[in-house]
């Protein structure tokens, strides 16, 4: 069976109520990551800032090869082996790179050396990627973006932006000077600078500026038609790469959206809609020779979130609308604090044929996310496939000779503790697609949008039934979310949302959850002394009503630092009940090293606590994420708050239930034995394939004896958005 789905019907297969069988058909799944700070020369500093924007790879897919605007240079990845890809090097630049293309035995680098906004300047750059030196240089006469080689190796075309000041005027255009096209011919796959032609693009009467155009992207057809964008002015051009002459020139027209999040509010609320809003294109490619699609990222008054396909000349054939905004969000991509902007920010696509398939792939810049379309389809392509990608990916190049996909991800959060920009690698081959591992039905209205899980817990009776909670990221929607992990994705089927007098509960950072035996739940919730929020255990109903909240003693308290309880778990039951909560770092009344592994018994309303002891971090600090009880053993998960390469320490403990014996608050507590029991971190590496991230923050054993494991996403911000759901292997 091969999967294939529309945007609107996502939950028909890859998100369906059944699990997704095994498939001799071919699928992308990613093979391997590449940090691009490890093209930095020996004599730099390894942390200075890196990125990896537009990328293409040479003839014999071997070699990659992208523009890395703050190293003002081009990098190179050799990629004989995929999976294992190699630094190649870079070429510096005398400014700053914003495009590169490939013919040949050349790379054709469009370079920024503008002095200001109103002084724009830039170079053709010629690179021989063998000598890997700067043969030539072209003067385009103003600030280059994109650039472009004809697939006959005939013309090389770049598109001269002259971007505006957004800081002037509040960004409006017009702001001279103008940008245009240039068209440039390749003689012996060198460039003939003697040939440069400057083709206008002022004058169209559709354009929200027209004297001011702002080419933003091209891609050429094989019949050396150049199609443009002109972002800011919503238009689109249609020109003649021999001769210049402009054929075609429009409107990208406007769209409705509706079954959206408009609102940057904390929670995610797929009700809203919006009314003509302006394409505002960003990439284009052609599909065909007649066809072209365009990514609607929007810059300027514009944001529809989607992407369009027109034919040349300028019938709009396809309209994705808001669908794929929507399954974006149906896998926990969706970043809320972009939802009254841009959304997920439709950015870079690429085209391919692999096999009889001819597939289109729309980036979400903002939700990091790779949408894969099937085009063979009469009437829409149909999405068939979600792929996890690094923060930010900008642009990608299909290797269908390879069976190779590719995406560039610019963000670069390195200086500061973060992961570093990455290309990624996806083989298209025989077997299952790797993500998403956990989702919600996109076909559900309202849409149950979810991210930034931080606790986990399983149903006593039902082996398929385990629950979820999301942190402070989303503090205007405290939720319940029910999950089926016996699907595949695993399927959240419903969210129970936290209310107080029947209102959204406010001030509450979600850490742990544990069922109550009653049909409501135990919830663990991180206080933040600093931000007036009270570290509380509370207690709701089957609705999601907190029907008591028990904040800690006073005792403790005088100590509290931000770093709170992490998880919840319960030990027997009526009378004899106990709830376990582990706090995730030392307070000020701990030893280094040491943390509070609390207990709360609610028929007397008595706290104690016992001593745990942390593993040594290699860097940054050590600290606990979640705590259950299973049979005779306490079970916790214990991590580092190190990502990527850094990340050395996330583990799954457990302690005897029998040595739980909790001393009071204020006394000498006694220090619990732990023992390992499994290392998290290769489970994490090989899970996707991708970088390891920081949290893993869910742990909880099922009533059949399995063990399942989830990751906070941080609510796609500053974070890929992924969330890894897996399964455990674990002796009892």
């Amino acid at each position: 069976m091969k999967l294939r789905l529309s945007g609107a019907a996502l939950s028909a297969a890859l998100l369906a109520s059944a699990a997704i069988p095994a498939s001799a058909d071919p699928v992308f799944n990613r093979i391997a990551v590449f940090p691009v700070n490890e093209n930095l020369p020996v004599d730099m500093d390894a942390m200075s800032a890196t990125s990896a924007e537009i990328i293409t790879a040479t003839e014999d897919g071997n070699m990659l090869v992208y523009s890395d605007s703050p190293l003002e240079a081009v990098g190179f990845i050799d990629i004989k082996d995929p999976r294992a890809p190699k630094p190649a090097g870079i070429v510096k630049l005398d400014g700053e790179p914003t495009s590169v293309a490939v013919s040949g035995a050349k790379a054709f680098v469009g370079v920024n050396t503008s002095e200001s906004f109103t002084a724009p300047s830039g170079f053709l750059g010629v690179i021989n990627i063998a000598s890997k030196t700067v043969e030539a240089q072209c003067d385009l006469g103003g600030q280059p973006d994109s650039v472009a080689v004809s697939p006959d190796g005939s013309i090389v075309a770049i598109a001269i932006e002259n971007e505006r000041d957004e800081d002037l005027n509040d960004g409006e255009i017009p702001q001279m000077p103008a940008g245009d096209l240039v068209i440039i011919s390749l003689k012996d796959g060198a460039a003939d600078c003697a040939t440069t032609k400057h083709v206008a693009m002022t004058g169209f009467e559709e354009l929200t500026a027209p004297s001011d155009p702002e080419p933003e992207f091209i891609d050429i057809n094989d019949e050396n038609e150049i199609v443009v964008t002109m972002q800011e002015n919503n238009g689109i051009a249609i020109v003649d790469g021999n001769t210049g002459a402009v054929k075609a020139h429009f409107s990208a027209g406007t769209v409705d959206l509706t079954g959206i999040d408009t609102e940057k509010d904390g929670k995610l609320d797929f009700t809203g809609s919006l009314n003509d809003v302006p394409r505002e294109p960003d990439t284009v490619k052609w599909l065909d020779n007649d066809r072209f699609v365009i990514a609607n990222e929007g810059d300027y008054k514009g944001g529809s979130r989607g992407f369009s396909i027109f034919s040349d000349a300028g019938e709009l054939l396809h309209e994705a609308g808001s669908s794929f905004e929507r399954a974006v969000a149906a896998i926990g991509h969706f970043p809320d604090k972009r939802a009254g902007k841009k959304g997920v920010e439709p950015e870079g696509l690429i085209v391919g044929q692999y096999g009889d398939t001819n597939y289109l792939f729309v980036m979400s810049e903002r939700g990091s996310v790779v949408g894969v379309y099937n085009d063979n389809v009469q009437d829409a392509p149909e999405l068939v496939q979600l792929l996890p990608s690094g923060i930010g990916p900008e642009s990608g190049v299909a290797i269908p000779a390879r069976n190779l996909l590719v995406t560039a991800n610019e963000e670069d959060l390195g200086p500061d503790g973060g992961v570093r920009a990455h290309v990624m690698l996806y083989a298209y081959e025989e077997g299952e697609a790797d993500y998403p591992q956990i989702a919600s039905d996109v076909s559900r209205d309202p849409l149950i949008g979810f991210g930034a899980l931080s606790g986990l817990a399983a149903d006593p009776a039902d082996a398929s039934k385990l629950y979820a909670v999301n942190d402070s990221f989303y503090s205007g929607q405290p939720s319940v979310f029910i999950i089926d992990a016996s699907k595949k994705p695993a399927l959240i089927t419903d969210a129970i949302r936290v209310t107080r007098n029947g209102e959204p509960a406010e001030k509450l950072d979600l850490e742990g959850v544990a069922v109550d035996g009653k049909g409501g739940f135990w919830l663990a919730s991180e206080g933040n002394p600093d931000k007036d929020v009270s570290h509380a255990v509370l207690h709701i109903d089957g609705t999601g009503e907190i029907t008591e909240t028990i904040d800690l003693p006073e005792e403790l308290l005088a100590n509290q630092t931000r770093f709170g309880m992490e998880g919840i778990t319960t030990v027997g039951e009526g009378d004899d009940l106990t709830l376990w909560m582990a706090v995730q770092r030392e307070w000020a009344d701990d030893a280094k090293g040491f943390v509070k592994l609390l207990a709360y018994t609610p028929a007397t309303g008595a706290w104690g606590a016992v001593s745990y002891p942390l593993e040594t971090p290699e860097k940054g600090w050590m600290g606990l994420s979640e705590i259950t009880v299973n049979g005779d053993n306490v079970y916790i998960v214990e991590r580092d708050n190190q990502i990527g390469a850094a990340a050395k320490v996330k583990k799954l403990f457990k302690v005897s239930l029998a040595d739980m014996k909790p001393a009071a608050i204020g006394s000498e507590l006694p220090v619990v034995e732990k023992q390992e029991v499994v290392d998290l971190l290769p489970l994490m590496k090989s899970a996707t394939n991708g970088y390891v991230v920081d949290k893993i923050e869910g742990f909880t054993i099922a009533a059949d004896g399995t063990a399942y494991a989830v990751t906070d996403n941080d609510g796609v911000d500053d974070s890929s958005g992924e969330t890894l759901f897996f399964t455990v292997p674990m002796k009892m």
